[in-house]
């Protein structure tokens, strides 16, 4: 039983697919997501497709990202709708081949609205974004959840260590804090999707072209 993170996806289906094949994903496994599952990547329908199927069989805890959040409130007025389509939905609604947004299945709606704020477990606990270190997760503030870039700051008050995404890693590789690991690594952008093993440190990597690697955080 493994308790596994994997970073921010962006649409990058093949690359989700070649993850969780190297991971050997079981139905034994926790796995969460730790948001941006749609946008700028090729192929948001399939992302969601793939993770409502996993989460039928498997353990699945999707954390909510800021993307997912602009694509929900792209449905309430034409500004919001522009600004999602800015930040990358215009490639959503691609992949959906989808005429408005009454094309999107409910299905996916209904995902995307039952995603969470935060995740934590003895040891660690998981956002899309960030924490600040004096409040308690649930007092949280949502800027600093789904919008608030990764940085230098103290460990978090539970003691325990943070493993988010949103602030994407040019290098490719995850980045570490003090009791805090950033996992998105640009796999939109000619970079990896990493799956993070919090149990022993291995860190998993896939790329959109099929290409995996694997090593030590």
């Amino acid at each position: 039983m493994r308790t596994l993170a994997i970073g921010d996806i962006h649409g990058c289906l093949e690359a989700l697919q070649h993850l969780a094949t190297l991971v050997e994903i079981t139905p034994e496994d926790t796995v969460i997501t730790l948001g941006d599952y749609v946008d700028r990547g090729p192929d948001s329908k399939g992302v969601l497709d793939f993770l409502i199927e996993f989460s039928q069989t498997g353990q699945l805890i999707p954390i909510r990202g800021n993307h997912d959040i602009m694509m929900m409130e792209a449905r309430e007025s034409r500004s919001a709708l522009l600004e999602w389509q800015m930040s990358g939905g215009i490639a959503a609604l691609e992949s959906y081949t989808a005429a408005s947004m009454d094309d999107i299945p409910a299905a996916h709606w209904e995902f995307l609205e039952a995603t969470l704020p935060y995740h934590e477990t003895e040891t660690h606990f998981f956002v899309h974004a960030n924490a600040h270190f004096d409040l308690p997760l649930e007092d949280q503030p949502e800027e600093a959840l789904y919008w608030e870039k990764f940085g230098t700051q103290p460990p978090h008050q539970s003691g325990k260590i943070m493993v988010c995404g949103h602030t994407a890693q040019k290098s490719g590789k995850p980045k570490k804090g003090k009791q805090a690991i950033c996992i998105d690594t640009r796999v939109y952008d000619t970079g990896w999707l990493t799956c993070l093993d919090t149990g022993n440190n291995i860190i998993w990597q896939a790329h959109e072209s099929g290409a995996t690697r694997q090593f030590m955080m």
